[in-house]
């Protein structure tokens, strides 16, 4: 049985995938991605539940009972986040088309959200993220994959990347152009460094 920090931490890293997929259904009106938030909502508000079960259990005291509080308190941010979350991939399962200026305010957003395809011939393909480490170089993570008609969702480091991926990500537009080029075969993974110090020289030029 898992103890109730491990079940603390999937809460958390399933709440932000969640609020990611969320925001990446709406942008690009998935239902698939949508259906995936609802199912992982499941999850979050099934591990609360063993918290809170976990938490009666474990309270020999009045002090154990007030430690065990916050823990509690935090549980429930997270199904809050997962349950906003669903509400936001509620709008897409509906068919409800989100405004224009949803995906204007998305697009100037500090944190862009982006779906790159994978062409033949990219450095990508048949390799791993912990291989390309496609964070650390471009800025960008990698929070799903479309592959055909199926879709992995929180890929890891041993996700092998194949030929017509289609990559969702988050990061910077800087990153997001860089993950573009990389996956239409224009520029390789070693061209990476010398464009950001370019770009990085032009900034301190224009200042």
């Amino acid at each position: 049985m898992p103890s109730i920090k491990d079940i603390l931490i999937e809460m958390k890293n399933l709440s932000e995938l969640m609020v990611d997929l969320a925001y990446s259904a709406v942008l690009f009106n998935s239902k698939d991605a949508a259906k995936e938030v609802l199912k992982l909502e499941n999850k979050v508000n099934s591990s609360n539940y063993e918290i809170k079960k976990q938490s009666l259990v474990a309270a020999r005291s009045v002090e154990d009972a007030e430690k065990l509080t916050a823990l509690l308190e935090i549980a429930e941010a997270a199904e809050s986040i997962a349950n906003a979350a669903k509400d936001l991939a509620d709008i897409v399962i509906k068919g409800i088309k989100p405004h224009p200026v949803f995906k204007m305010v998305m697009e100037e957003a500090e944190e862009l959200i982006v779906s790159v395809s994978v062409q033949n011939d990219s450095e990508l393909c048949d390799k791993s993220l912990g291989e390309l480490v496609l964070a650390n170089r471009t800025g960008m993570i990698v929070i799903a994959i479309r592959r055909d008609e199926n879709w992995i969702y929180g890929p890891d480091k041993n996700t092998v990347i194949r030929a017509d991926d289609t990559l969702i990500a988050k990061g910077t537009e800087v990153g997001s152009e860089l993950l573009k080029k990389l996956a239409n075969n224009e520029i390789d993974v070693d061209d990476i460094v010398d464009i950001v110090d370019e770009e990085s020289l032009s900034q301190i030029d224009d200042s």
